[in-house]
């Protein structure tokens, strides 16, 4: 049986490769960890004199034969500059899948290596694709409970995943419950999230949520989208409004009951204290419904006497989904801090009923954060 598993794998792995690896890796010192099917070296090396790579500073290499290591591949692209990070795709059979990122000190660097090592004819017939890495940062994690603060989520994010720097949360009509975006450090960091993340809230809170690649990840406001021309009647922004945590003052939080789930391990309700019915409009006038976002956060400023609401939409860009994206500021006369954000809805009938359903939408991701 051991014969047989040799003679398979014999078959599999070029052994003259894999030990004229060994001999590289001895004679150089060169050490590297095997993690989540990927071969890695540095980051940083050892000796590495310099900051961490910022943005842009790491290119994805295709066509890499079968059979190839870093005895070969680690030297090529040291070549053009110092790296920080290699990391090269492995399987189970200790074949290399084809492809690999080399990360530098900078942008500027990145790109020799893409001018000078692109077409590089590393064997006959294998000719080297490297190009910029698009290094994805962002995750859509959907399917979270209707009344998830911002503020909740982050902490909890943060502990169940490494390199989580800020959460944005997206609702509107069309989408289960809340969605957030979450940025992390690093393409790594979002990885390893990706992979672990819906396990995760399934064994904390008992949750089963989605979680993807977010494709518009540059909605964020750290990563906007290029200026685009806003449909005729709506107003683009004057300036990106990036959402900010801002807090109803400690009378207003008693509206939200709290109840198991969720947001109970993170310290808000978990089941919607108010409905989010569809608003009627037309666009002669506004009909807005009794049990409307906006209605209800008209009556809980009201009640609580801060003053009422005053909203400020700013369209922003559309979705390759079909999605209107509006940034939004609401004040409220009494809190010194605004409320900020970003909405996505479905285009209405009107601009009229597209604003109006903006302006519900931002209402309720402020009853959210109460």
């Amino acid at each position: 049986m051991v014969e047989m598993m040799e003679r398979k794998q014999s078959q599999v792995l070029n052994l003259e490769r894999v030990q004229a690896l060994e001999t590289w890796l001895k004679t150089t010192n060169t050490k590297l960890a095997q993690v989540n099917g990927q071969r890695k070296y540095g980051g940083p090396p050892e000796g590495w004199d310099g900051p961490a790579p910022g943005a842009r500073c790491e290119v994805f290499i295709s066509h890499i034969p079968r059979d190839a290591y870093e005895d070969l591949l680690i030297p090529l692209f040291s070549s053009v500059g110092p790296l920080w990070e290699f990391r090269l795709m492995m399987n189970f059979s200790g074949q290399n899948r084809g492809f690999a990122y080399a990360k530098y000190s900078s942008s500027a660097v990145a790109s020799d290596a893409i001018r000078l090592l692109h077409g590089h004819m590393l064997e006959p017939g294998f000719c080297l694709s490297v190009r910029r890495s698009t290094e994805k940062r962002h995750l859509c994690v959907g399917d979270l409970p209707a009344t998830t603060r911002q503020e909740d989520l982050l902490q909890v994010l943060r502990e169940l995943a490494e390199g989580v720097e800020r959460v944005s949360l997206k609702a509107g009509p069309g989408i289960e419950g809340v969605s957030a975006i979450v940025a992390f450090s690093s393409h790594h960091c979002a990885s390893m999230a990706k992979k672990m993340l819906v396990e995760a809230f399934k064994k904390h809170f008992a949750l089963t949520v989605s979680v993807k690649w977010q494709s518009t990840a540059n909605v964020n406001p750290d990563d906007p989208l290029p200026a685009q021309k806003p449909p005729e009647g709506l107003l683009a922004p004057p300036h990106s409004n990036s959402p900010g945590p801002s807090a109803l003052p400690p009378r207003l939080a008693g509206h939200a009951s709290i109840t198991p789930g969720f947001c109970r391990a993170v310290g808000g309700p978990a089941t919607p204290p108010y409905p989010h019915p569809p608003c009627s409009s037309s666009s002669k006038g506004q009909l807005v419904s009794a049990g409307s976002p906006v209605m209800l956060l008209h009556k809980v400023c009201e009640a609580t006497g801060v003053g009422q609401p005053l909203y400020e939409m700013y369209y922003s860009h559309a979705g390759p989904d079909g999605f209107l994206y509006f940034s939004y500021t609401v004040c409220i006369p009494r809190l010194t801090a605004p409320f900020k954000g970003l909405v996505m809805i479905l285009p209405g009938p009107t601009v009229t009923a597209t604003l109006e359903e903006a302006r519900q939408a931002a209402a309720k991701q402020v009853l959210l954060r109460v």
